[in-house]
Order: C-alpha cells, then sequence, then structure tokens
C-alpha cells in the first residue's frame, strides 16, 4: 500500500467515524426536568417517532403528540406536557399544572 492509498483509507475510516457518531446523537434526545411542586421526570424523544417517552414516579409512559398553538404538547394516561421556547409545564392526574426547568 503507497502512501496514497494509505491517505485515502484513513480519510474514509475517518468520514465513516464522524457520521456514525453524528446519527446516534441525532436518533434520540433525553432531557431530565425538575418542576415547582418538586416533581422530577425524564422525557425522551426519538428521531422517526412523534411520541415523547417519559419515565415519571416511577412508571414509563409514553405521551401522544397534540395540536397546539405554539410550541408542542404531548398528552396520555393523565399526563400533559407542553414546552415552549419560554416554559415548559407539566400535569399529571388532578395536580394542578406545575412549571418545570431543564436541569
Amino acid at each position: 500500500m503507497n502512501r496514497n492509498e494509505f491517505a485515502c483509507l484513513a480519510a474514509a475510516t475517518l468520514v465513516m467515524a464522524i457520521a456514525h457518531t453524528s446519527n446516534a446523537t441525532a436518533q434520540s434526545s433525553f432531557q431530565t426536568y425538575r418542576c415547582a411542586d418538586g416533581t422530577e421526570f425524564i422525557v425522551g424523544f426519538f428521531q422517526y417517532d412523534k411520541r415523547a417517552h417519559m419515565q415519571v414516579d416511577g412508571k414509563a409512559v409514553t405521551l401522544q403528540k397534540r395540536v397546539a398553538l405554539t410550541g408542542s404538547r404531548y398528552s396520555g394516561g393523565g399526563v400533559t406536557l407542553r414546552i415552549t421556547k419560554s416554559a415548559t409545564t407539566f400535569k399529571i392526574g388532578k395536580r394542578p399544572v406545575t412549571a418545570c426547568q431543564s436541569t
């Protein structure tokens, strides 16, 4: 293998490694939130899934994406999550709506 072939092989390997890493990080996003009422939850979003997958109060809940005038709204199983540029709110069961912040 001469110097040019080696350089091409090394460059191709580097490009493949970078592409693989960016695909893995683009496939999912997880965020932890802490709310004003003390509730903490983790929510996950996956690239090809419009739902939000949440872990709250020791239970897994899948929330369907709903229509929202601004931001995003997800609900299901008595849980509602609203995410806008300026605020995130959370409601579970008959508890009042509470403001949450990403940690």
